[in-house]
């Protein structure tokens, strides 16, 4: 269903967020693309911008920083968050499990708190306990997010990592050969192993939206000076699919599920 009204479950994919040096171009490039609205938030949430579709949040759009030792400041990313019941446990959860902590708990305002961390094979993930705000509004539909697949070095490892974070690592049943992560039994998300991939590309979780029709959409993103990584290919049970940058080097994917028209 497209429209989140309940709490999301402890483990479930609830949020998604980009970090970009240029966060205006990027929500003038996200509106056209995807028809999100948004502009730059207020100071005291670092100009963070809450962007939604039809008046219901989808992702958020923030400005990265410089390092304070003068490093440049990160790759444009997106990042994927998990809900989380228990922020402060489940951050010594995923430290015991061999995971790295890159911004600890915080609150943010009534919103809930937020925390960023890495897998041992690097792949950074953020953590979401929502008090007001339990994450995006809508899914599965045009503009939303679908998706979220690790892309890692280790499966066996990143199952048991995981499972800090209430995640289930199984093989899909009706995909042979696909590994997904589930939570109470439903499928939330995949894994799959990099080893045949590019050398350079790090472990990542690589965000799935939405659209209506992928080869536009493409196009859309070429003509706005973004890349394509995986050309659109059709996958059996699932639908047609491609992996593309933006203009700011931010990697995500685009889908039409199967059953999805235009």
């Amino acid at each position: 269903m497209p429209e989140v009204t309940e709490p999301y479950p402890p483990g479930t994919p609830c949020w998604v967020d980009l970090m970009v040096p240029d966060q205006q171009a990027a929500l003038d490039f996200y509106r056209d693309l995807f028809g999100w609205q948004g502009e730059v938030g207020p100071e005291e949430y670092g100009g963070y911008a809450l962007c939604t579709q039809r008046g219901r949040p989808v992702a958020g759009i923030m400005q990265s920083r410089p390092a304070a030792n003068g490093e440049p400041p990160p790759p444009s990313s997106w990042t994927t968050y998990f809900a989380s019941g228990d922020i402060g446990s489940t951050e010594g959860q995923v430290v015991d499990a061999g995971g790295a902590l890159l911004v600890p708990p915080m609150q943010v305002g009534r919103l809930g708190w937020m925390m960023v961390g890495a897998d041992p094979q690097g792949a950074v993930f953020g953590l979401w306990q929502g008090i007001e705000f339990p994450g995006a509004g809508i899914v599965n539909e045009h503009g939303a997010l679908v998706w979220n697949q690790l892309i890692t070095t280790e499966v066996p490892g990143a199952a048991q990592f995981y499972r800090a974070l209430c995640l289930e690592c199984v093989p899909m049943r009706d995909m042979p050969g696909f590994t997904a992560f589930q939570v109470r039994g439903h499928t939330v998300g995949g894994v799959q192993d990099m080893s045949n991939m590019d050398a350079g590309i790090p472990p990542h979780w690589l965000v799935y939206f939405a659209v209506d029709d992928v080869d536009s959409t493409v196009d859309a993103v070429v003509h706005a000076g973004g890349n394509v990584r995986v050309p659109p290919f059709d996958l059996e049970k699932v639908g047609r699919m491609a992996v593309v940058e933006d203009p700011q080097r931010a990697l995500f994917a685009v889908v039409t599920p199967v059953g999805q028209t235009a």
